[in-house]
């Protein structure tokens, strides 16, 4: 089923009328691109996405901007763990739509490892993209939000932030600190007007995930879900679009549980 197909879409309502986005790791099949695909859905006024793969990245602005030839859609290579790509990154998003409305922190790394046999390489590269990438993204852009005393910022976090599992202490540990720092970077971000909200989703099926992750794990995972089934990736959009607009405008600092896992 595809969004379009989902209740929750209506034909004509848009939400990000005269909006403009940026995403990273927006492109291939994950909750990135499906945001992206969303985020021209509603008719942001322009878009730019990221990602560190050039052909992945220029396939993903070409489909976007087939299906939706009004809105301007642009690729940038960044990879977040490098402070001088996020500054060239927020720069160029910033002069194509003359200030980006909303940012879109999705850069993230995973993986599976015990604990005691966790090598520091690995420990800090997941640490590295997913916590400090979205802290080098918010640090960069808060100022030029702040400045126009306005502007959106969603974090991707996850349900590890709050639940434990087995072989995650790195990634865990990681979208915990997604969580702690969305909740502490949003009360300074309010005194100018500026919304700081993240997503924690559970499991979302896409391509990606099904080629890193045992099927093992996917099957126990999926067992444990309300639904007894994954989400779709344009599920976790659909409320990345919701904290994205003005509906969601007295909503800061909060971490939306999308499942039933909060616990």
């Amino acid at each position: 089923m595809s969004v379009k197909d989902s209740p929750a879409y209506v034909q004509g309502h848009h939400l990000l009328t005269g909006k403009s986005v940026l995403i990273t790791a927006a492109a291939g099949a994950g909750i990135g691109f499906a945001a992206a695909t969303r985020a021209v859905e509603e008719n942001c006024r322009g878009l730019t996405i990221s990602d560190v793969h050039e052909g992945r990245l220029y396939k993903a602005v070409e489909q976007l901007s087939n299906s939706h030839p009004d809105t301007p859609v642009f690729g940038q290579l960044c990879d977040v763990t490098s402070e001088d790509d996020v500054q060239l990154l927020i720069k160029i998003a910033e002069e194509q739509h003359s200030g980006v409305d909303v940012l879109i922190n999705n850069a993230g790394l995973g993986g599976t490892c015990k604990l005691v046999a966790m090598p520091d390489k690995q420990w800090s590269r997941v640490l590295d993209i997913t916590l400090t990438g979205t802290m080098r993204m918010m640090r960069a852009i808060l100022p030029l939000m702040q400045a126009r005393k306005r502007g959106v910022i969603i974090n991707n976090a996850s349900v590890l932030g709050w639940r434990a599992q087995r072989e995650q202490t790195h990634y865990a540990a990681a979208k915990a600190g997604v969580m702690a720092l969305t909740r502490c970077a949003a009360m300074e971000a309010a005194d100018y007007q500026v919304r700081i909200n993240a997503v924690s989703p559970s499991i979302a099926l896409h391509e990606f995930l099904k080629k890193t992750t045992p099927v093992e794990l996917l099957e126990e995972l999926v067992r444990k879900e309300a639904f007894g089934r994954a989400a779709e990736v344009w599920e976790v959009a659909n409320v990345m679009m919701f904290l994205a607009s003005d509906y969601s405008s007295y909503m800061t600092g909060e971490i939306v549980s999308v499942s039933s896992q909060r616990a």
